[in-house]
């Protein structure tokens, strides 16, 4: 017998496992954070089922999301990434997250901690919420709308408030496992 997972997780496999073992798990691996970022902003105007399908694509093309690397790219490149239908095939996608390498270094190289930094807009350890169906889900917060707000600031683009929030969930600053869901109080947060 299944067991129960939050409503908005289809059958497939794909799905439930990053349901089950990856998302609203805590990631305080910088380089981790910067690929969920760039990623999540890939999601825009999209299911994220479609990000997650594509995600071995974006980590061999973008070289396992290593900004040094990333922040190379230049627009031949650029051209050679548009013709992959391995990834969404968005100029300005693409190029966020080229954009978003650049930010990044330019962040870390002033000494900064990016794991510090994007943990802090929820006072370092992930917020637990007790939403008793997805329905009850915020698309954002106050606090997803703080960090969108720092990350323009820093150069970084698709990063808007919903974004943020998807991000914040994925990465565990905010578990919303619905309090039926089997993942719900679960020892990883």
């Amino acid at each position: 017998m299944d067991q129960q997972r939050c409503a908005w997780v289809s059958d497939d496999p794909i799905y439930q496992d990053y349901h089950d073992n990856v998302w609203g798990r805590p990631v305080y691996d910088p380089l981790e954070l910067f690929e969920k970022l760039c990623l999540d902003g890939q999601q825009a105007g999209l299911s994220w089922i479609t990000i997650l399908k594509k995600q071995h694509n974006y980590q061999a093309l973008f070289a396992n999301f290593d900004p040094k690397i990333i922040a190379t790219f230049d627009d031949a490149k650029v051209e050679e990434l548009l013709l992959n239908p391995g990834i969404v095939r968005n100029r300005l996608k693409v190029n966020s997250i080229i954009r978003n390498a650049k930010a990044y270094l330019a962040f870390v190289e002033q000494g900064n901690d990016f794991s510090e930094f994007l943990w802090q807009f929820v006072g370092g350890k992930p917020v637990v919420n007790h939403y008793s169906t997805s329905a009850d889900l915020p698309a954002q917060t106050a606090e997803s709308v703080a960090m969108s707000k720092a990350l323009k600031q820093l150069g970084f683009n698709f990063v808007g408030p919903t974004i943020c929030y998807a991000f914040m969930q994925a990465v565990g600053m905010v578990n919303d496992h619905t309090t039926d869901c089997f993942c719900y109080g679960s020892e990883f947060v």
